[in-house]
């Protein structure tokens, strides 16, 4: 479905460039506090203005060393907007143990069966990692994946929290390697949510090559405060309205484009080279 199909000069940006990027200061995550403080408000409205599409089944993933607890607030928000999100239930997110992947491919099956069709899954940070790795090897069972500030190609040591990644393999008995991630294209549609300013990994690694059914959405914010962040609730709500089998690219509503620097799906490109496919809808069948 993603064939992998860009524009040149995107590509090399997003294939050169991220091996030598790094994060900015941790310290910088401290903005993640007006951020969960501005939550309550910025999430009841735009529950109001979002778009509601189906009713769908979404399987939300925590970040590094998170739990369900870190997810509720995000949880919530999808099911103020009519959709089913589910936590994992495994706990704290330590890493690839054994119980984590075995357990969340385990509850990837039981939601498709209960659901009767694909599931929806939103990932953040080392969640989204695992929501792509989902998608490759089961991608019969899910409709699509979007990873919030998820490192998609990523050298060990250009994280802020390498270090505790590895202290975490050595007590739960899980290797640390490879030295480098690369999980860029993945058989359904995805999208990939990033930020300049990220503090734990270097945001143009959570970049995806552009591809038919494959996009990258730039924001303004923290690393932990994406599940916060109000243009990517709104987005986040856009891609879920879209009917199962269908994807659309992202496009901004009227106004709101300033909360998205920078856009990378196949409408950018299709400007950038002067043509136009007019936001058409894909068949997952066609891709």
């Amino acid at each position: 479905m993603n064939d992998g199909e860009t524009n040149g000069q995107v590509d090399a940006q997003v294939s050169g460039d991220d091996l030598q990027a790094k994060p900015v200061a941790l310290w910088r995550e401290l903005q993640v506090v007006p951020e969960m403080m501005a939550f309550p408000v910025l999430a009841g409205l735009s529950a109001i203005r979002a778009p509601r599409g189906s009713s769908r089944p979404v399987l939300v993933l925590p970040g590094f060393i998170g739990s369900d607890y870190s997810t509720v607030a995000l949880r919530g928000y999808l099911s103020a907007l009519g959709h089913h999100p589910h936590g994992w239930g495994i706990g704290r997110n330590v890493g690839p143990a054994n119980h984590i992947v075995t357990g969340v491919d385990s509850l990837l099956v039981k939601l498709a069966d209960r659901y009767e069709g694909t599931i929806d899954i939103v990932g953040w940070s080392l969640g989204g990692v695992f929501g792509r790795m989902l998608a490759f090897n089961r991608p019969e069972l899910v409709n699509q994946v979007i990873s919030l500030g998820s490192p998609i190609r990523l050298q060990r040591d250009q994280s802020n929290v390498n270090g505790l990644f590895e202290l975490m393999g050595s007590w739960w008995r899980f290797s640390a390697s490879p030295k480098k991630l690369d999980i860029d294209k993945i058989p359904v549609p995805s999208t990939a949510v990033w930020t300049r300013s990220d503090g734990v990994v270097p945001g143009p690694t959570c970049r995806q090559t552009p591809g038919p059914t494959a996009e990258t959405i730039e924001v303004r914010g923290s690393h932990c405060g994406l599940i916060y962040n109000s243009a990517v609730l709104r987005l986040v709500a856009d891609r879920l309205a879209q009917p199962e089998g269908e994807w659309r690219p992202f496009e901004p509503s009227a106004g709101r484009e300033g909360l998205y620097p920078s856009i990378q799906n196949h409408l950018s490109i299709d400007n950038e080279l002067g043509t136009s496919r007019g936001g058409k809808v894909i068949s997952i069948d066609e891709a």
